[in-house]
């Protein structure tokens, strides 16, 4: 009798564990739940993330823990707001050319800058020779921040010539994303640091350190030389984006360089980066030429940040505002195509309306599940009349926005809801005629190398992985 008491008590204690782990499992689910509701303003993330955390708790909820919430999760909030609406005095005032400039300044962002050249980078061809040329003649700093750093010989090259500029002096700091390049942040850059440079690693993956997390990524590319010429746009330092000579297999893409008081609002981005990253705080660099010495054009430009160091989503309201804005043209050049409600809702009004509504993208990217995710989205534009165009053969990296002859943007950020909502990431919004027509003149060259997406419906397997995706796409 004795024996059998003590044997069922020894079966009954793994049962009472699994039953109040089963429980403990419900209720954590229930409060995640909760939060998901409250944290997430756009609908569409909040019932993906309620079906995935119901119907499979077991990943659901530990997804959730890793890469749910945005803006008000603690380890966002841990770095310091780039911009503070009580600190722009123009945001209550102030002669605004567009509404589009209203909402970003109304937003706390900095105010659009007369006096700037811009120099548009068709290719990698060309951004590679310019990229090279800023860090030769570059004489006190070179700041360089970017996604990914591959481990090629473009990439070597690179931080080669950055090397040297170390050794001779100059201040040079490198900040990576910890994601993007956890391949090449370690010894391949052990050189680097030798020679006097300084390499920061941006928001680790891992709960090991203080500042982590798994979702909130710095999409930001941006290279900056004694504080007076900035690089600005998606091209990450890679083969596959920019190279000394012509390869037909590298991705389409296009870069900016600037010159003038805009790489002042770019150079702040990158400090509070750098601070974040490393905890070193720099100081601004002055610029080695009185501004009224340095030739430039008089392009007036404006410096847009977004993800979760920024209050609100200015980027994306100001994109919605130069969609409404359009009256004659909206082309759009982008590697992936997610849009939320609000921007598709946009396109579909515009074309309707008559504009001349255009997107381009790759026939296939790099990341399968966006185009299973656009494939829906696409063919209700393309029965709205909007034309959709794609590169038989060519990944597309390129962003690019052109709103009539008025607005080009240009930047880091993809035309997707990861892009709007959850990274850091930065663009340059262009008012010059001049420079949106010479973006437009490179997109017409493109769609002469591309065909018309079919808007014919897909099979039953791709649209049960359509819907699948389309499902999960406020996550993408």
């Amino acid at each position: 009798m004795t024996d059998f008491n003590r044997g069922g008590r020894r079966k009954m204690v793994p049962y009472l564990f699994q039953h109040v782990g089963t429980l403990l499992g419900f209720f954590l689910a229930a409060i995640l739940l909760a939060r998901v509701f409250r944290e997430h303003e756009r609908p569409g993330a909040s019932i993906a993330w309620f079906w995935i955390i119901v119907f499979f708790p077991y990943i659901g909820v530990p997804a959730y823990l890793l890469f749910g919430g945005r803006k008000l999760r603690h380890r966002a909030a841990r770095k310091k707001r780039l911009y503070a609406k009580d600190l722009n005095p123009e945001s209550k005032g102030g002669k605004h050319r567009s509404n589009t400039e209203r909402v970003l300044v109304s937003s706390g962002l900095p105010a659009a800058r007369d006096g700037n050249e811009v120099r548009f980078l068709p290719d990698g061809l060309d951004a590679y020779s310019a990229l090279l040329e800023m860090i030769e003649k570059a004489e006190k700093t070179i700041h360089v921040m970017t996604f990914i750093l591959g481990r090629d010989p473009v990439s070597r090259e690179i931080i080669k010539r950055l090397c040297r500029k170390a050794e001779s002096g100059v201040q040079v700091r490198l900040l990576l994303d910890a994601l993007g390049s956890y391949r090449s942040r370690g010894r391949f850059l052990n050189p680097l640091r030798q020679a006097g440079g300084q390499v920061g690693i941006f928001m680790p993956m891992l709960p090991l350190h203080r500042k982590w997390s798994a979702n909130l990524r710095n999409h930001r590319k941006l290279v900056i030389c004694d504080g007076e010429t900035a690089m600005i746009g998606g091209m990450n330092l890679a083969k596959e984006y920019m190279g000394p000579t012509p390869d037909p297999t590298r991705w389409v893409d296009a870069d900016l360089i600037v010159r003038g008081p805009a790489v002042l609002d770019l150079s702040d981005i990158f400090s509070q980066d750098w601070l974040f990253g490393t905890g070193q705080d720099l100081v601004r660099t002055k610029s080695t030429t009185p501004l009224a010495d340095q030739p430039r054009s008089n392009i007036r430009t404006q410096i847009v940040a977004s993800g979760p160091d920024v209050a609100g989503d200015p980027f994306y309201d100001a994109v919605l505002s130069a969609l409404y804005e359009a009256k004659e043209r909206i082309w759009i050049v982008t590697p992936y195509f997610v849009p939320d409600e609000g921007l598709f809702r946009a396109l579909m009004l515009q074309s309707r309306l008559g504009r001349d509504i255009t997107i381009v993208v790759p026939a296939h990217s790099n990341h399968w599940i966006t185009d299973l995710a656009r494939g829906r989205y696409l063919r209700q534009l393309q029965q709205a009349g909007v034309h959709v165009f794609a590169h038989p053969k060519r990944m597309i990296h390129a962003k690019l926005i052109v709103v009539d002859g008025d607005i080009a943007i240009s930047g880091s950020a993809n035309l997707d809801m990861r892009s709007f909502y959850l990274n850091y990431e930065v663009a340059m919004f262009i008012y010059s005629p001049a420079v949106v027509e010479q973006v437009a003149k490179w997109i017409r060259a493109l769609i002469k190398e591309c065909r018309v997406a079919s808007p014919a419906a897909p099979g039953n397997l791709r649209q049960w992985g359509e819907d699948l995706a389309w499902l999960a796409s406020p996550l993408l």
